[in-house]
């Protein structure tokens, strides 16, 4: 109850209005991209504003610039298991496909996993596929990023990687 008690009268203390500076001066300047700045605090190169008359802020002697936007990375996607010329060593044929997608993936691109420049599977929404009784020999491996309606939005550079499986040859 006490809890209660003190959380309502915090609250009211938060909306009562709080003191204003008796000087009721107002200060403008640009900042370093051009925005102006209101404040009641001067600083160096601020001008003070007078609140008697009325002032059009939408006048400016410089037009309106948009900031900047940050440039945009461009997508990539790699292949980062097997790595380049790696030997792998499985007797079922199974070899494990990861991948990578730079700056980041996003919600509703899918992948798509070349095996000797055929696709293996359908596309997918991961980068890890799973290849399953897979012959001894060299295989090229790439990716392909396909946005939601499949075009091709990045490709990864060629994996070439061997698989090996033991084998058992009968006497004669």
């Amino acid at each position: 109850m006490i809890t209660r008690l003190l959380t309502l009268v915090f609250l009211l203390l938060l909306c009562l209005p709080t003191p204003v500076d008796a000087s009721g001066k107002v200060y403008v300047w640009r900042d370093a991209n051009g925005v102006l700045v209101f404040s009641d605090s001067p600083r160096p190169g601020a001008e003070e504003v007078n609140l008697t008359t009325r002032v059009n802020l939408m006048e400016t002697t410089e037009p309106f610039r948009p900031q900047q936007q940050e440039k945009s990375t461009p997508i990539s996607i790699e292949i980062t298991n097997p790595e380049q010329e790696a030997t792998v060593r499985d007797n079922t044929g199974t070899v494990h496909v990861t991948g990578r997608v730079l700056p980041r993936f996003t919600r509703g691109f899918q992948v798509a996993l070349l095996v000797n420049g055929s696709r293996y599977g359908i596309p997918q929404t991961s980068t890890t596929f799973v290849l399953r009784d897979m012959d001894r020999g060299e295989y090229q491996l790439q990716m392909e990023l396909l946005d939601q309606s499949g075009k091709q939005i990045a490709k990864s550079d060629v994996i070439t990687f061997y698989l090996h499986r033991a084998t058992v040859i009968s006497p004669r």
